[in-house]
């Protein structure tokens, strides 16, 4: 029998009396000899190796020794157990099996001659194994090594911008991240960068700064060449007595600028836009992207904020946990163009219909809510963010092959 989930550390012989042993082996009936079959010693030195574990900062498998050597002076030896614990087995390579003797195998292979395969399943199986082989190949070529996306914030020192940088900084995906804003930012760009450099992650943090007034295209280009991914909360809030239109004619100038140094700089990266309003904002730059002969489909809104909402409204309700509730919401970004599908979602679906009238309200309005009860002094930046930083944390995921 096999070893693998017995907790002995080396193999163990069996002792049985010398008696059931001597006519092959032509020991003295009063010794005792020890017999242990070839498979599970096999099985069993394979098991001696020690066990090694992916280690979730970079995706690498680790013993415990060297997860240990490695951490050695940063965390106490109980936290580094604990870490231990979380991380999942690397999967062991299998041991090739013993070859049969040749007669055996000669013997084995008359008889398969003997006994062709059924004409259709033979043409079936050769079929199938080029077509496996291809998926496998593509697959393959398509997987980029988690933490080598370079990351841009463009509005990265402002109230949404900071935390967001800072979630992105902890990305294991993001292996170099950009913070860029304007000079009349509420801190300079190098400031939050130089702050967010001390963080225990691998990741490289530049801050790039540009006078108000100058044009993105002339002063980004180093900010975006390479860039995966671009992240975009700019331009002003909504103020008293501003109308849609009002806001749209100033963050929609703010977001061109931005968009079109990325056309010329990363043409191939996605862009996540937080810019009000979103729904007018995100189609205008989408044609801007056609007219170049680009991806329009590279534009994408960042609405997240209105699904996380739906998660933990429905959380609330129900007493379960919202990471394992899904709610679809579709729609726009902006009062009732917000339609949370309930239905949808197994958890959200026990809530009884008579709630679900005042739930869709509860999120269309959210945004509202933390208006009012910061006094006007300020929107959703930190639920923003991390609505953000969700949804980057899924494109770099996908780019990576692992969505």
């Amino acid at each position: 029998s096999s070893h693998f989930g017995s907790r002995e550390p080396y193999p163990v012989a069996r002792e049985r009396p010398a008696d059931h042993y001597s006519s092959c082996c032509g020991t003295p009936r009063s010794a005792l000899c020890l017999c242990l079959p070839r498979s599970l010693v096999l099985s069993r030195l394979l098991n001696m190796a020690p066990e090694k574990r992916i280690d979730s900062e970079d995706g690498e498998a680790y013993t415990f020794e060297e997860l240990t050597a490695f951490y050695k002076g940063k965390y106490k030896k109980a936290a580094l157990e604990a870490y231990w614990e979380t991380c999942k087995p690397a999967k062991r390579a299998r041991a090739k099996a013993e070859p049969e003797p040749k007669a055996k195998a000669k013997a084995k292979a008359k008889g398969k001659a003997d006994a062709p395969e059924p004409k259709a399943k033979a043409k079936a199986k050769v079929k199938a194994a080029p077509k496996a082989k291809a998926k496998a190949k593509a697959k393959a070529k398509e997987a980029k090594p988690a933490g080598n996306f370079k990351v841009c914030v463009c509005g990265g020192a402002g109230g949404i911008g900071q935390p967001l940088s800072l979630l992105m900084a902890m990305d294991p995906n993001v292996g170099e991240l950009c913070i860029f804003d304007l000079n009349i930012a509420m801190v300079p760009p190098a400031g939050v960068a130089t702050d967010l450099s001390h963080i225990e992650r691998k990741c490289k943090v530049t801050g790039y700064s540009m006078e108000v007034g100058k044009n993105p295209i002339d002063h980004l280009e180093e900010c975006l060449t390479g860039c995966h991914l671009v992240l975009v909360p700019a331009g002003v809030p909504r103020k008293p007595g501003m109308t849609r239109d009002d806001l749209f004619k100033t963050n929609a100038g703010i977001a061109k600028g931005i968009v079109e140094a990325c056309a010329k700089y990363c043409p191939t990266a996605v862009l996540g836009m937080i810019v009000n309003p979103v729904n007018s904002v995100v189609p205008a730059m989408a044609e801007l992207y056609k007219k170049k002969g680009l991806d329009p489909m590279k534009i994408v809104g960042i609405t997240t904020l209105d699904v996380v909402r739906a998660n933990k409204f429905v959380g609330e309700i129900t007493g379960k946990n919202p990471n394992f509730i899904n709610i679809p919401v579709i729609g726009g970004h902006a009062g009732t163009t917000i339609m949370p599908v309930f239905s949808q979602d197994k958890i959200a679906k026990t809530i009884s219909e008579d709630k679900i009238a005042e739930l869709d309200k509860h999120v269309q309005n959210a945004g509202t809510d933390v208006v009012d009860a910061k006094g006007g002094k300020g929107s959703a930046t930190l639920s923003m963010a991390y609505a953000g930083a969700r949804f980057g944390k899924s494109v770099l995921a996908g780019l990576a092959g692992r969505g």
